[in-house]
């Protein structure tokens, strides 16, 4: 852990507390993208998922490996064990640096957790077809995500996203917050390259990663209810098998995995999950003082919402475009909703004249890159 963690702690204890004060639960789950090299003398290789999956659960991670679309693809996908969002941070945070060591358990020579594995597999879909390959090859730049699941339940343990418009409403909060806000989920420069493989590289059939700030249930800030984004049925489980264990009889229950997915953000080593745990639940509270006084449908803008991310880090000036550094060193609502709600409530109890807890995690988030940027000018 890095030593802004304590602080990050502290808040999402906060948050946590005060969520709890609302009378919800607070249920966000990440899911993270990656791929490994092999060592060049390596020729016949198949990964050992389960061994990996032992391994994490020993460490008490509450989550699990899974293979991906591309080759030496792999996803980390968290367990719905019912942990806090603060356990959810410590799992993501712990599992970025302890898979690299696992992997090279299995005679892994890398281990990548980057925006973009650059020529990580070929292949160009055939005309017309999903998943079908051509026989023509050519090399494809891989997009690696970061995604967060995001939703809440009542005092019964019932998910509210289908409730009274909720989690339309927490979706235009995301949507609302998403553009000022990338840094936190866009930490590196080649996250941004990321966003433009489809158009500069011409590779918009073979990849499906989203590239700009969208709703709806297909775009970069999806609400998924009774279908997901590929239009498929949400939440269906066996109900009747057969005697070759073969599912006979499936019902949908959509209504509990409704939810939220933030599908923007960039696999790096330089994510923070807790500061990414902090982005979400600070949009939640939005949500939820709003749910309480059952205005979520009275507040929801008709218009659709749509909009380019930055291109990069950095301002371009010649463009008078702001790049995601200045967007959230401008930005007011990350700091000055956390000083608020510092003031309100530390471990569930109310105080007055707490120091500004959004301003110091505002500067911490910020503090590595405008260091860079005075060592550049300086060089």
């Amino acid at each position: 852990m890095n030593n802004t963690t304590p602080l990050a702690v502290q808040a999402i204890i906060l948050l946590q507390n005060y969520i709890k004060q609302l009378g919800f639960t607070p249920v966000i789950h990440f899911e993270l993208e990656g791929c490994y090299q092999l060592d060049s003398k390596i020729k016949r290789f198949s990964l050992d998922y389960q061994r990996i999956n032992r391994q994490l659960a020993h460490a008490g991670i509450d989550g699990e490996l899974v293979p991906e679309y591309w080759y030496s693809q792999w996803e980390y996908v968290s367990l719905f064990n019912g942990q806090s969002p603060l356990k959810e941070a410590n799992n993501l945070s712990q599992a970025l640096h302890l898979l690299p060591r696992l992997f090279a358990e299995q005679g892994i020579s890398k281990t990548l957790i980057k925006p973009v594995v650059w020529s990580g597999d070929k292949g160009k879909l055939a005309s017309g077809c999903g998943d079908i390959f051509s026989t023509e090859t050519r090399a494809v730049h891989i997009p690696n995500a970061v995604q967060m699941n995001i939703s809440a339940l009542d005092s019964e343990g019932k998910n509210i996203i289908i409730e009274r418009g909720f989690g339309e409403y927490l979706q235009q909060c995301f949507l609302e917050t998403s553009f000022n806000c990338c840094l936190i989920y866009l930490p590196e420069e080649e996250a941004f390259e990321r966003l433009a493989l489809k158009t500069k590289y011409g590779l918009a059939a073979e990849l499906c990663s989203p590239v700009d700030i969208s709703g709806g249930h297909q775009g970069s800030i999806a609400l998924y209810k009774e279908v997901g984004k590929h239009n498929q049925a949400m939440g269906e489980e066996p109900v009747l098998f057969n005697h070759k264990n073969e599912v006979l009889v499936k019902r949908q229950n959509w209504q509990k995995t409704a939810r939220i997915e933030h599908r923007i953000g960039a696999s790096s080593m330089q994510y923070n999950a807790y500061f990414n745990i902090l982005y979400s639940l600070l949009n939640l509270i939005d949500a939820l003082e709003v749910y309480k006084v059952d205005n979520c449908r009275k507040l929801l803008r008709k218009e659709v919402h749509h909009q380019d991310l930055p291109f990069s880090l950095y301002d371009n000036t010649e463009q008078e475009k702001l790049g995601a550094i200045s967007l959230f060193a401008n930005d007011h609502w990350f700091s000055e909703r956390l000083n608020k709600l510092s003031g309100q409530f530390i471990n569930g109890e109310q105080i007055s004249g707490q120091l500004l807890l959004g301003d110091k995690l505002k500067q911490m988030i910020l503090a590595p890159y405008q260091q860079k940027l005075i060592l550049t000018h300086t060089s």
